[in-house]
């Protein structure tokens, strides 16, 4: 079973080494310490614990991460104001908005609002657009996690008939358009696909992120693939992924685990990407 198990939370434990003597090296060349800022809106319990994980890793890895909560009920522009602050505050490399955001507020403002040099997950229209043309130097922490998840283990994705299972800013679309880069045959589909079944059924690499529990059984899948699961939900007290991981363990080629998957390679690559926008910075 184990050769199976494309484990994230030991490639991040690598990525999270390297990220730490390049701050350490950096730190030693500048006396400039590399500085991340996340804006937490809200009081979401989810958004909280995902934060909580990120700032200990800025910590484990000598990143100076600072979160700034707000009120669910702010003003649009007050948001901005803060965010114009951050951009003009010559400490932080890094801005990190955490999604989802109150109804209220316009996403494409917001995303428009950030200094794209300091954009850490590739949320500003000129960084998407960059992605779009092929040019990867900053792109979203978890698609990002999941491509470098899958060159560690030395899986191809050139040619791969591949489907992914959500069309989100920050998943789908920018996922589609990595694998696109590198040559696979992407299909985009989601939870309100007529006969998601077919689709999934074609896939030589599948990944899901729809964040609906126990999506994916072992009918819908082909021999043989790799499953990539990036939904996250919790069902009595245990956290599980939108793949019925058991009961597709036999039939495929290799599989993120949830949690200990896609999650830790996510927050790993929120610190690479600290780093990439501290260098951009000072270039």
């Amino acid at each position: 079973m184990s050769e199976k198990i494309l484990d994230g939370k030991k490639v991040a434990n690598l990525i999270e080494k390297q990220v730490k003597d390049e701050v350490d090296s950096l730190i030693q060349e500048t006396s400039v310490t590399p500085g991340l800022s996340t804006i937490l809106v809200g009081e979401n319990p989810g958004s909280k614990i995902y934060v909580n994980i990120k700032k200990k890793a800025c910590n484990r890895v000598g990143i100076n991460s600072e979160l700034i909560n707000l009120s669910d009920n702010l003003k649009e522009q007050e948001l901005l104001a803060k965010i114009e602050e951050l951009n003009d505050n010559p400490a932080i490399h890094g801005i990190l908005v955490q999604l989802p955001l109150p109804p209220h507020i316009q996403l494409l403002n917001v995303f428009s609002a950030i200094n794209p040099k300091k954009d850490v997950d590739c949320l500003h229209p000129i960084n998407f657009g960059k992605l779009v043309i092929g040019k990867e130097d900053l792109v979203p922490c978890t698609p990002k996690g999941i491509v470098h998840l899958l060159e560690h283990y030395e899986i191809p994705i050139t040619e791969q008939d591949t489907v992914i299972v959500n069309h989100s800013t920050i998943l789908g679309k920018p996922l589609a358009l990595m694998f696109l880069n590198r040559d696979a045959t992407v299909s985009v589909a989601h939870i309100k696909t007529k006969n998601l079944k077919m689709v999934t059924k074609t896939a030589d690499i599948l990944i899901v992120g729809a964040g609906s529990p126990n999506l994916i059984k072992n009918d819908m899948i082909k021999e043989n693939c790799v499953i990539v699961d990036a939904g996250i939900s919790r069902i009595e007290g245990k956290i599980v992924g939108d793949v019925d991981f058991e009961g597709v363990l036999d039939k495929v080629r290799a599989i993120t685990p949830v949690p200990g998957g896609v999650g830790p390679m996510t927050v790993a690559c929120l610190l690479q990407n600290t780093i990439i926008c501290y260098k951009n910075l000072s270039s």
